[in-house]
């Protein structure tokens, strides 16, 4: 089956063939490691992890190569750790720690390779050696900058013309500068600051350290080569970031013109209350608060829920209905074996710009042919299911989640049927009895035109 993607780079949707079959490249940003990430950022790594099941599952698992960075040296990671007086290992460690913990409670595979920018400084200063040697960088009060003008693509992947680029709050205005535009890719360290000794051959010494946008295309080069198939990140990337590493990608090739990625895969922001979820903003919720009081398959469904290109309202309510889609389909699930096929209408939704919400619409039409006793539509459902990393629980151990010492599965279900009896013998102080009773002993019940489902609140 052809996989199409949308490339954000040529703003189309074409079939993706990979360079090499054998060896499909993706590379997704990963967070720069000071304090832990946002729902909003696992959202990223959520569709990444996405993509790359799908393409593990249509080209081999052992022929995709996923790697994923951690920026370990930033700014705001030194003002972290000059707030508690304690080495930036100690901040990025903790930070690290956070966000694996919550990816992996988000059913994300880990990548096949994680660079660190303080591991790849020598690959860093040998891009910084090739751009100055071609005429792309220079030097200014202690720094090395990228010179725009002398890229003619500057600006194409973002879509902004100089006059754009120039009035961005993104960009920082410097007198050293010889444009606006120009970005900084090695800047010096203080003293008492992190960095590395600079190669004797640049026109500055001293120390110094990597500038934000460097660093990605070093760890690209360095792990995966100089072209790769996909690269992974949030629409906010796009500009200066993603525009920034493809020039000084491309100019520091042999030929000055070779790209850096072949596709971009750039997933929409989420948002609370109707605005960007942001530490800057402050309207954040982390995995691990959200973790206290949902599964981790819930939050996975919830960021599924969206077509990964579009924006994402997070809300209880999106987390509450999607804790109930799931409980109607662990209930077809409790005795359904492995070894089922991904349904042709799952594998069709996501080989289609990885297409999840109609691979969720496919996943319910199974869900109620597996409902009417068809095996076959129940085993594709787990396979299915299992494809999107869904369903990581046994039917058993899902109902159970969070029980304590409060009733079993068996015992609410056994409740259900009877406050439904009653409300057919139009009992209703029974039926009500019923509802108070579970919801005193934390189990929430909700009625919807599938039936009644619940959760423990």
């Amino acid at each position: 089956m052809p996989m199409h993607l949308y490339d954000s780079y040529t703003r189309e949707k074409r079939e993706f063939i990979p360079a090499d079959p054998d060896r499909v490249t993706v590379y997704c940003c990963g967070p720069t490691v000071y304090a832990p990430p946002h729902i909003g950022n696992a959202r990223a790594a959520v569709n990444a992890d996405m993509l790359i099941r799908v393409l593990r599952h249509e080209f081999g698992a052992g022929h995709v190569r996923y790697a994923r960075n951690f920026t370990d040296i930033d700014d705001k990671i030194m003002k972290a750790a000059r707030e508690e007086g304690v080495e930036i290992g100690v901040i990025t460690a903790r930070a690290t720690e956070a966000y694996l913990a919550g990816l992996d409670a988000l059913g994300c595979q880990r990548p096949d390779v994680a660079p660190r920018a303080t591991e790849t400084i020598p690959a860093m200063q040998a891009l910084v050696s090739t751009l100055l040697a071609r005429g792309h960088a220079y030097a200014g009060d202690g720094h090395i900058l990228f010179d725009t003008k002398s890229f003619d693509r500057y600006g194409k992947l973002s879509g902004l013309d100089r006059d754009a680029i120039i009035a961005g709050a993104r960009v920082e205005v410097a007198p050293y500068k010889k444009d606006p535009a120009d970005f900084v890719l090695w800047k010096p360290s203080a003293d008492d600051e992190p960095g590395w000794d600079v190669p004797a051959r640049w026109p500055i010494e001293g120390r110094g350290r990597p500038g934000w946008h460097l660093e990605c295309s070093a760890m690209i080069r360095d792990v995966l080569g100089e072209t790769i198939d996909i690269h992974c990140g949030g629409q906010d990337l796009r500009f200066p970031h993603h525009e920034n590493e493809i020039a000084q990608s491309c100019c520091g090739t042999e030929t000055g013109d070779t790209p850096l990625a072949r596709f971009w895969f750039h997933n929409g922001m989420l948002r609370l209350d109707g605005a960007k979820m942001s530490k800057s903003v402050g309207n954040i919720e982390t995995p691990q608060e959200l973790l206290a009081r949902w599964s981790g398959e819930v939050l996975r469904f919830a960021l599924l829920t969206a077509q990964y290109r579009q924006p994402l309202d997070w809300s209880e309510e999106l987390l509450a209905s999607c804790k109930s889609q799931l409980d109607r389909f662990y209930r077809v699930l409790s005795d359904v074996a492995e070894g089922g096929e991904v349904a042709p209408g799952v594998r069709a939704a996501l080989t289609d710009d990885v297409n999840t919400p109609q691979a969720i619409a496919a996943l319910h039409e199974l869900r109620e042919k597996a409902s009417a006793g068809d095996k076959a539509a129940a085993a594709s459902l787990r396979a299915s299911g299992e494809l999107m990393g869904l369903f990581s629980s046994s039917a058993e151990g899902w109902f159970q989640q969070g029980s304590g010492d409060g009733p079993t599965a068996d015992e609410i279900e056994a409740l259900i049927a009877e406050r439904q009896q009653a409300r057919k013998d139009k009992d209703f102080a029974r039926s009500d009895q019923i509802r108070d009773d579970l919801a005193a002993k934390g189990v929430i019940l909700e009625d919807g035109p599938d039936g009644v489902t619940w959760r423990r609140g």
